[in-house]
């Protein structure tokens, strides 16, 4: 097997086997009995034997969100367990792999221990609970949240429903939030800026020119109707066969189709089904690059 059909398996035991392995919740804190944390599957840890997670992809941690977390530590203790494994490199260390946002705050808060969770996960496991955790954090924006389910699409092989079914998502939202991706990159940042909310950014996603609309719906500050209204009218809607239906006229699972292969293909895509179970697939490219990379997904199928 390829190095790269491995790294598409992630990991074996799966992802929902993944979650439950870091989703483990139950009060503790620096006076909860020995016996308690034996049975809970709980250690207690000195704080300075825990290191972050150098390829760590969250970079940034909110400094005044780190303070108000680190006075609840002290007045509540951590709520939920650090999860960590033995440093490779380091013998006697420990590793975050969940958790590092409590570590530091726990730190400001002057904890001399903290409860772990100690498990043996490999590098791609530790990226890919690195990426869930981000996901799950309060505050992600759309671009953000999307970003961390396309790496777990792409990086690891999960589908949209594993995806889904494992953080307790519909598959409608993963779908829709991988469609902001297709928008360009300044109107992404737009986003993520919080000039422009996930309901106007949605209504762009397939509009002629979504940077040049992108602007005029902040500088006049339209709601997402008026967004979606404006839209409709600047869309300029590919060549339909003669008798074939409007989007408005199909049914739920074939729109449903249509933007999930949107999403996955990062290109427009129009199906136009007859009745007697014939039809047409339309997808448009903007670039000759997602043409090439079209015809290179095209000819992979066997």
């Amino acid at each position: 097997m390829s190095d790269r059909k491995q790294e598409r398996r992630g990991l074996g035991r799966g992802l929902s086997a993944l979650m439950a392995d870091i989703g483990v919740d139950g009060s503790f804190n620096e006076a909860t009995p020995a016996a308690e944390v034996s049975r809970s599957g709980l250690e207690s840890m000195v704080i300075e034997s825990i290191q972050a997670n150098p390829d760590q992809p969250r970079r940034k941690f909110d400094e005044r969100a780190l303070g108000e977390l680190a006075e609840s530590i002290r007045t509540k203790g951590i709520v939920q367990p650090i999860v960590v494994r033995p440093s490779a490199g380091t013998p006697g260390m420990f590793e975050i792999v969940a958790g590092e946002r409590r570590w530091r705050a726990a730190q400001l808060a002057k904890l001399e221990r903290v409860p772990v969770l100690v498990r043996e996960f490999n590098d791609l496991e530790v990226l890919e609970v690195a990426i869930i955790e981000n996901i799950q954090r309060e505050g992600l924006n759309a671009i953000e949240e999307a970003a961390g389910y396309r790496q777990l699409i792409d990086r690891f092989g999960h589908t949209q429903e594993k995806v889904a079914e494992a953080l307790g998502k519909s598959r409608s939202h993963i779908a829709n939030l991988l469609r902001l991706l297709n928008l360009p990159a300044d109107v992404q940042n737009m986003v993520v800026a919080g000039t422009l909310t996930a309901g106007h950014a949605r209504a762009l996603v397939t509009a002629e020119d979504p940077l040049k609309l992108a602007l005029k719906v902040a500088g006049e500050g339209l709601s997402v109707r008026e967004t979606e209204d404006l839209a409709r009218r600047m869309s300029v809607a590919p060549p339909r066969p003669a008798g074939a239906k409007r989007n408005a006229e199909k049914d739920t699972d074939t729109r449903a189709l249509e933007e999930d292969l949107s999403a996955n293909l990062g290109m427009g895509v129009v199906i136009d089904h007859k009745p007697g179970g014939e039809g047409q697939v339309t997808i448009r490219y903007k670039t000759l690059d997602q043409l090439d990379q079209l015809c290179q997904l095209l000819s992979q199928v066997r």
